[in-house]
């Protein structure tokens, strides 16, 4: 495994690699990566010839700055779980070295990002797509590979795609989850234990909420998630979210559309930790 800091040395490499006939697949990394972040990677060397995985914690897509200094740096312990993986290269630039005049561009796909997410930290998706269109313009991958706990990032980054009509094939892939239920994130590494511990009961409000949801209306579903989340002591959902899995928008009643996901996002702690997650009532 090979790491690149430079684009112009990485490009380089994969010019070899694209003359040999080989397809190159991509998974985007802000570090601190876990298991999730491994079964994406897997995914690419086993679907392509050489695998590329940026680590890279992109400031422009942070809102808040305060996030943005609290976020894990673990890039020699990112390249070990990388290697064992099986990826080719690594890609960790610096800031200057991605961003050598500041990025003016401006991205906006309404609805999707424009709801959710979009509303609650403004500007966050337009430094996503700057970022992950410039390592697609430097990688040009014949796929990224994407986690599903990043729901709404994933219709973002299909809506850039389309619109740069970038010839990259975007693969979802599964949320992998903790014994307990809770998405593996980067940011479980800043829970405390006591706050690790009250953090599955997310999920687990998530999942009761599908089966409630067969005899309940849609209101009434989202009212349930919400109290029971509320009601456990150190969290507070900023928002929960019922909408149309396609169009991203909200939906009042459960015959509204045929593909109906439920997205939230949950306060934990004292400092506090931001949590997102989602689950799938019809498709």
């Amino acid at each position: 495994m090979k790491l690149f800091r430079s684009i112009v040395e990485l490009q380089n490499e994969l010019f070899e690699v694209r003359k040999s006939g080989k397809k190159v697949g991509i998974v985007p990394t802000m570090g601190a990566l876990h298991e999730g972040h491994a079964s994406l990677v897997k995914r690419s060397v086993a679907e392509n010839g050489a695998t590329v995985v940026s680590v890279f914690l992109n400031p422009t897509q942070f809102n808040d700055k305060s996030d943005l200094e609290r976020y894990p740096r673990t890039l020699d312990a990112d390249c070990a779980l990388l290697e064992a993986c099986g990826a080719d290269y690594v890609f960790a630039p610096s800031v200057e070295e991605m961003y050598p005049v500041e990025d003016k561009r401006q991205f906006e796909f309404p609805p999707v990002t424009t709801v959710m997410e979009g509303a609650h930290r403004p500007g966050h998706f337009n430094g996503v797509c700057q970022v992950v269109s410039r390592l697609f313009y430097i990688v040009r991958p014949d796929r990224a590979y994407f986690g599903e706990k990043d729901w709404q990032q994933i219709a973002v980054v299909k809506a850039m795609v389309r619109f740069l009509k970038l010839d990259v094939q975007i693969v979802e892939c599964t949320t992998i989850r903790e014994a307990d239920g809770l998405a593996k994130s980067s940011r479980n590494t800043l829970l405390s234990a006591d706050e690790r511990a009250i953090a599955p009961r997310i999920y687990e409000a998530l999942q009761s909420s599908r089966e409630y949801a067969k005899t309940h209306t849609l209101a009434e579903t989202h009212e349930y998630v919400v109290s029971t989340i509320n009601a456990v002591d150190g969290l507070e959902v900023e928002y929960f979210s019922i909408v149309d899995g396609d169009t991203l928008l909200d939906v009042a009643n459960w015959d509204d559309s045929a593909y109906v996901v439920g997205c939230i996002t949950v306060y934990c702690g004292k400092t506090p930790i931001r949590l997102i997650d989602h689950i799938t009532y019809k498709k």
